[in-house]
C-alpha cells in the first residue's frame, strides 16, 4: 500500500527552479532518504511534503488523501527540523507533551503517553529534567519523540543528525531506524550524508539540481547508479576517461579494459569504478601502470593513491590484501570488467 505519492511536483522562486517534476511513490512504513549536494532541493521537497511550502505544481497524497491544499496542522505529520526547536524553559517532558495538550488531551492521557515515549527513546525518568541541561543525543531523543507524541501518519526529518559528533551520530542512525521499524511510520529524512543514507534507508532518493537522479535500494545506488553524477556522490568512486577502440571495446588511456565494451553510439565515455575493485598487482601485469602517490593506513582499510596520464585515482584494500607497495612504486592496477561501468562522458 503506498503510504506517500509526490506527482509532479515543482517549485519555483522567481526564475530559479529549486525542484523539478518530482515524481516518487513510498510504500507506506518505508524509510526514505532524500540525498543530494546543498543546492539540490531536497529541504524544499521535504518542505512542500510538510505544508510548509507551497508548490508551484504537482500533487501530494498521503495513504491516498491529496493534501497538497492542506494546512501543516492539518496533515498528522510529525517533523523533527535540523534545528531541533525544542522549548528550552520547559521540562523534558512538557516538550514531549506539547502537540497533545494543544489539541485537548487530557492531563492523564499526556503523562501516559510521554512515559511511553521516553522510554521508547531510552531516556525514562527523565520527565521532569530541564532541556537545558540534556546533551546533544538526550535532546536529539526529546525532539523525535515530541515529534512522535501525537501518532502521525508520517514522520519527516531535516539532516536531524547533522550537529553531533561522528561517534554518536552513527549510533543514532541505528537508533532511528530501529524505532522507525518498531512503529512502523513512512519516514522521510533529508540527509548529505551518503553513509547515513545506507544505514537507514529501504529508500534512497538522489538528487540533483532539483530532479530525482535515482530512486532506488541503498545497494542498488551504490552498485548500479544511474548516471557519473550519482555513482560520484554515493560513496567513492572513480571517474575516469575512456574512449572507443575499432570494435567496440573500452579503452582507457589506450589501454583496453577485457571484457569490458562501449555502449552502441557512444565514442567517448566515463568509467566508474570502485576503489574497492581497483586490485594492484606487480608492475608490467594487469591493465596499465600507475604510480603510488600517497598512501592512508586508516587501521581497517588502506587507501593508496595512484597517478597515470596525470590524472590520480585510489585504490582501497584491507591491510592483508594490501601487497609490499610503497610510495614511489610503479604498479600494475587489474580492473575487472563486471566491476566497471560506462556512462556517457
Amino acid at each position: 500500500m503506498s503510504g506517500l505519492e509526490i506527482e509532479g511536483l515543482s517549485k519555483r522562486f522567481g526564475a530559479f527552479t529549486a525542484v523539478d517534476q518530482v515524481a516518487l511513490s513510498v510504500t507506506r512504513g518505508s524509510f526514505v532518504c532524500l540525498l543530494g549536494p546543498s543546492g539540490c532541493g531536497k529541504t524544499t521537497l521535504l518542505r512542500m511534503i510538510a505544508g510548509l511550502e507551497e508548490p508551484s505544481e504537482g500533487r501530494v497524497r498521503l495513504e491516498g488523501e491529496d493534501i497538497t491544499g492542506l494546512p501543516t496542522h492539518r496533515r498528522n505529520i510529525g517533523m523533527v527540523f535540523q534545528s531541533l526547536a525544542l522549548f528550552t524553559h520547559l521540562s523534558v517532558g512538557q516538550n514531549i507533551a506539547y502537540a497533545l495538550r494543544i489539541r485537548g488531551v487530557a492531563s492523564e492521557a499526556q503523562d501516559k503517553r510521554v512515559r511511553e515515549l521516553l522510554e521508547m527513546v531510552h531516556l525514562g525518568g527523565f520527565a521532569d529534567r530541564p532541556v537545558a541541561k540534556l546533551s546533544g543525543g538526550q535532546r536529539q531523543r526529546v525532539a523525535i519523540a515530541r515529534a512522535l507524541a501525537h501518532s502521525p501518519r508520517l514522520f519527516l526529518l531535516d539532516e536531524p543528525l547533522s550537529a553531533l559528533d561522528a561517534k554518536l551520530r552513527e549510533a543514532m542512525q541505528v537508533e532511528l531506524r530501529q524505532l522507525q521499524q518498531a512503529l512502523g511510520i513512512t519516514t522521510v529524512v533529508v540527509t548529505h550524508d551518503q553513509r547515513e543514507a545506507m544505514t537507514m534507508a529501504d529508500l534512497v532518493v538522489v538528487m540533483g539540481e532539483g530532479r530525482v537522479r535515482q530512486a532506488a535500494k541503498p545497494i542498488e545506488v551504490y552498485r548500479q547508479p544511474a548516471d557519473a553524477f550519482v555513482a560520484g556522490f554515493i560513496g567513492s568512486t572513480n571517474l575516469l576517461p575512456l574512449t572507443r577502440a575499432a570494435d567496440g571495446s573500452a579503452l582507457l588511456w589506450g589501454h583496453r579494459v577485457d571484457g569490458l565494451a562501449m555502449p552502441a553510439g557512444l565514442a567517448a565515455g566515463v568509467l566508474s569504478v570502485r576503489p574497492e575493485d581497483v586490485r594492484l598487482q606487480a608492475r608490467g601485469s594487469g591493465t596499465l601502470d600507475a604510480r603510488i602517490t600517497f598512501v592512508r593506513d586508516l587501521g581497517a582499510t588502506v587507501e593508496t593513491f595512484l597517478s597515470a596520464n596525470e590524472t590520480t585515482f585510489v585504490s582501497v584494500a584491507s591491510p592483508r590484501e594490501r601487497g609490499p607497495f610503497a610510495v614511489g612504486h610503479t604498479v600494475g592496477v587489474a580492473l575487472s570488467a563486471p566491476q566497471c561501468l560506462v556512462f556517457a562522458a
